[in-house]
């Protein structure tokens, strides 16, 4: 992929609708690598518990003592950024982390490190529930 700009050079909300999309798959991956003998809506059903904010408001909690300083920037970005959107199965502080989170996502994908993204990614999706879930 040829990017135009810099991965830094991108708004917080386009790197979130890039990270929403580069986590999705991940996620549908591991779900149908661990569950591939299930019906397609059953595995929906998988992904979307991974994909929701209260999970990758989870996942981004995990990640914090790991996350580069520049990562956490990123991150922080994503968070304070005005979504013209309004949560509907999760609160305002959750939505924020879960775009956050997946602004996250899209920076590093952008920048081409896939160790590094895979790393992340497997980190959040191991932590995306509350033990008490």
């Amino acid at each position: 992929m040829e990017l135009n700009k810099k991965p830094n050079q991108y708004s917080p909300l386009a790197l979130a609708y890039i990270g929403d999309g580069v986590y999705e798959l991940y996620v549908r991956s591991r779900v149908i690598e661990e569950h591939s003998n299930l019906p397609a809506h059953k595995l929906h059903l998988h992904t979307v518990k991974y994909v929701k904010a209260h999970a990758q408001s989870n996942s981004i909690e995990a990640l914090q003592n790991i996350l580069t300083e520049e990562e956490a920037a990123v991150y922080r970005r994503g968070r304070n950024a005005k979504s013209a959107t309004v949560p509907k199965n999760a609160n305002i502080v959750e939505y924020r982390r879960a775009t956050g989170f997946e602004a996250l996502i899209g920076y590093v994908y952008l920048t081409g490190d896939t160790e590094r993204l895979n790393e992340l990614m497997d980190e959040a999706y191991n932590n995306a529930f509350d033990i008490n879930q």
